[in-house]
């Protein structure tokens, strides 16, 4: 099994029952709460608080809690994903038959492209400042892609998630390294109360299995099937910590099923989020001690150089 790769991130105070070192003293910073307006707020944002009290904005996005099986119809898409982020426009939501006539997902119909738009639109267009981001960030890294895909499947859809960020991970916990079609089979079971029949929880089971080799969490396509934590680069952990800040989820800002997916926990995630560049972080006891350079996904991505190499490209041209 790999871990993922060392991590960096941005300071915010909450708590969180965890063990870790005593963090290093850090200079004296003003300390606002958390999500303040840009003005107010130093280059380094400071709060001190419970880790599962994070202020939360009205009317921001959230993660899906409807259980559905649209994991059916469209898995991963990292391709077709890549195609949605380029194409879609802020001021409209994507036309099926723009799409269809430009050729944009291929040769597929026009009913088959509805089913896919349907799911990208919930995957990405839900959290439009997301999608802003990931529609200008045209030199992702193919680690990040896949992350950010995996991620926002999540978001979406609540049985992947169990199965990603619970059931996967559980099994590890328990000492069962591998998984195999007819144990998902039976989660399922459990999952859904007799929601699906045997064959629709076969097929669920086949999907969920792939869906998660695509993601680098399985590895191979044949029963027992290692499950495995993926590399996760510094700029993909960093976008995830970012977009969860403005999305109402299950858990806490340091212990979800999003980074719990990736293997990211404790000790592990402690030392990751040391090392990121756009986080202050510390953490002694309970107390975590997390400072954000900058204030919301919309501006990191500003900062990290998201779109500007293509801004100067059309400049020049």
């Amino acid at each position: 099994m790999s871990k993922a790769a060392a991590n960096k991130a941005a300071p915010t105070k909450a708590s969180k029952a965890a063990t870790g070192k005593p963090a290093a003293s850090k200079p004296a910073v003003s300390k606002p709460t958390v999500c303040q307006p840009a003005a107010s707020q130093p280059a380094i944002q400071k709060t001190r608080s419970s880790a599962s009290a994070i202020p939360k904005p009205a009317a921001r996005p959230r993660e899906e809690v409807r259980l559905h099986s649209r994991v059916l119809k469209c898995t991963l898409e990292t391709a077709n994903s890549r195609i949605f982020w380029a194409e879609s426009d802020s001021e409209q939501p994507m036309q099926a038959e723009l799409a269809f006539e430009a050729g944009w997902f291929g040769h597929r119909s026009l009913s088959r492209l509805r089913e896919l738009l349907n799911n990208l639109r919930a995957r990405y267009a839900a959290y439009p400042v997301a999608l802003q981001v990931l529609h200008r960030w045209q030199r992702m890294g193919g680690d990040t892609q896949k992350l950010i895909c995996h991620w926002h499947l999540q978001l979406s859809d609540p049985l992947y998630r169990l199965f990603s960020g619970t059931f996967l991970p559980d099994r590890l916990l328990q000492g069962h390294p591998t998984v195999s079609k007819q144990q998902v089979v039976s989660w399922l079971g459990d999952v859904g109360g007799g929601r699906w029949a045997g064959s629709t929880r076969l097929q669920l089971a086949s999907k969920l299995l792939t869906t998660a080799h695509s993601a680098g969490l399985i590895q191979g396509k044949r029963d027992p099937r290692p499950i495995v934590f993926p590399l996760v680069p510094d700029d993909a952990l960093t976008y995830l910590l970012h977009l969860l800040r403005e999305v109402d989820f299950e858990g806490t800002l340091l212990a979800n099923p999003y980074l719990l997916s990736v293997g990211l926990e404790g000790s592990l995630l402690n030392d990751r989020l040391k090392r990121l560049p756009d986080l202050s972080y510390g953490r002694q006891g309970d107390l975590v001690d997390m400072g954000w350079k900058h204030r919301d996904l919309a501006e990191w991505a500003a900062q990290f150089g998201i779109g500007a190499a293509e801004q100067r490209e059309l400049a020049v041209a």
